[in-house]
């Protein structure tokens, strides 16, 4: 293969053609293994609870640190991969990925933990632009449709995964064996990198560091997403909330301009004057909050509403991951065969309805129609995820790949970040919503509730329990009925928000056909 890195030359030297499969399956499973572990901590939220006597606003950080943090640190490997290589990064990466997945797992506490997290999430960070720029980079320009496909179905696989092996994991040992799991992958991971993956290109002049821009990124990203995730409790016309959202508006102004100033920037803003590359990123963004989002609600639904066990809730998942390994390889190729817009319009489309199908589910669902229908979402995935990645890359300047697939990768994890942290706001808001309008249904009146809490009191009589203690009970009983269908309608709210945005995301998807046609 003709290339102008001799780090990638010698490497093709080495092993021949079969090189750029070898350096594009290190990429994924490091990759892979990462995401992994973004979704494998969501079914033990409520024994970290438990564990260390804490609620769920607290717990749920377990989760939203490492997605935040990942979202950061996507920045960080343009500069990275020219400072020490992209085979140094991916190893040190994976170095702080294994401390904090120890750290984590032996935590005395709920900050421990996220310390842990924190430092998993930022390897994550590094890694999957490092996964996507090296496939793109040993591959010649008409076949990266494919390489793109294929690091994107060890992207898109693995968070489908990730309650499944938690679930297990869980129910098999510990809470904290769900952080030590994914070790011996991180193991095979280093040895292929220090084997497969590229060393420091001698071209590359060492970059200077934008820490000024990179603290007023973090500053953004945190307080924004704390303010959204804790607005229903702190209230959202509290002090709290308005300066949290303040200072995470004007941090984003800020980076925005010093990256506009900046030599080397951590996020090229210039390059969104590509109407492609805009387009195509915006796609990403929708993509990521629709993939976490319901990786998210759907395990969560199924343990809440329908009461399966850990893993029989990330059971459901498994056909979906599946579908999903089986198409990307196909839309990876037809990713080069045809317009990206086409296929990202039909995944869009399609996601939207299944995403209105999963609002109607509820108790009485059967495990077979949930299945179908988060298969129904993978499906259209698989038509998204390589069209939207090709298109990105295709819009970037040779000489920013790297930086290009940084951003890129920033705005689909930070569509995932913002994603799960949207779902979780939505479905407590809602829930309260809902629960009030139910309770005001109720009356003492005759009708069905008085017939219902006589027949609870009746049943509860023949138990042996006594008058007026049978009273209290059946009022009770009706309350968490209530909640339960509250809760239900929550759920379905959620879905239904996932489908409006897919279906708004059809306009940047016409307008990157609209300037395909331009060119």
């Amino acid at each position: 293969m003709q290339t102008d890195n001799p780090a990638i030359a010698r490497q093709f030297e080495r092993f021949g053609p079969s090189y750029r499969w070898w350096a594009t399956a290190c990429g994924m499973l490091a990759s892979m293994t990462m995401v992994l572990s973004s979704t494998i901590v969501n079914v033990s939220i409520p024994s970290i609870m438990g564990a260390f006597g804490i609620g769920q606003d607290l717990a749920q950080w377990a989760s939203t640190a490492f997605l935040t943090t990942m979202v950061a640190s996507q920045l960080l490997n343009s500069w990275t991969s020219r400072f020490i290589g992209p085979r140094n990064t991916c190893l040190m990466a994976l170095g702080i990925f294994a401390a904090g997945a120890v750290l984590a797992a032996v935590s005395p506490s709920i900050e421990v933990l996220i310390l842990g997290r924190i430092m998993q999430g930022f390897s994550a960070g590094l890694v999957q632009p490092l996964a996507l720029a090296t496939a793109v980079a040993v591959f010649p320009p008409e076949r990266r449709g494919l390489a793109v496909g294929t690091v994107g179905m060890g992207i898109a696989l693995a968070p489908t995964f990730g309650p499944l092996v938690g679930g297990v994991t869980i129910d098999l040992v510990t809470w904290r064996h769900v952080f030590i799991v994914p070790l011996p992958l991180v193991a095979l991971s280093a040895i292929m990198a220090l084997t497969f993956m590229p060393a420091r290109n001698p071209k590359d002049t060492k970059p200077s560091f934008d820490w000024v821009g990179f603290l007023l990124l973090c500053v953004a990203l945190i307080t924004l997403m704390a303010g959204i995730g804790n607005g229903q409790r702190w209230g959202w016309e509290s002090a709290k909330f308005l300066s949290f959202m303040l200072i995470g508006i004007l941090s984003a102004v800020l980076f925005v301009a010093t990256q506009l100033r900046s030599k080397s920037p951590l996020l090229d803003p210039k390059l969104f004057l590509d109407a492609r590359f805009a387009s195509a990123v915006a796609v990403a963004f929708a993509f990521g909050l629709g993939n976490f989002a319901t990786n998210y609600s759907i395990p969560l639904f199924t343990q809440t509403i329908q009461g399966y066990t850990a893993t029989k809730a990330g059971l459901v998942l498994v056909p979906a991951g599946l579908l999903l390994v089986m198409l990307m390889q196909a839309s990876g190729r037809l990713a080069d065969a045809v317009p990206p817009h086409w296929p990202i319009i039909v995944g869009c489309s399609t996601f939207a309805v299944a995403a209105m199908a999963l609002a109607t589910i509820d108790v009485n669902t059967a495990f077979v129609t949930v299945a179908l229908l988060a298969m129904w979402t993978r499906g259209s995935m698989s038509l998204i995820s390589p069209n939207m990645g090709k298109a990105a890359l295709s819009a970037v300047p040779a000489d920013k790949i790297a930086q290009g697939a940084g951003t890129f990768n920033f705005f689909r994890q930070m569509g995932g970040a913002f994603g799960v942290n949207m779902t979780a706001v939505t479905i407590e808001m809602r829930t309260a919503y809902h629960a009030d309008f139910l309770t005001a249904t109720q009356t003492n009146a005759k009708g069905p509730t008085a017939e219902m809490l006589e027949k609870v009191r009746d049943l509860l009589n023949a138990g042996g329990v006594p008058s007026p203690a049978d009273g209290a009970m059946a009022l009770d009983f009706l309350g968490r009925v209530l909640y339960a269908q509250a809760n239900t309608f929550a759920f379905h709210d959620s879905f239904r928000q996932i489908a409006v945005i897919f279906a708004l995301t059809l306009i940047p998807a016409i307008v990157l056909g609209r300037s395909r046609s331009k060119e």
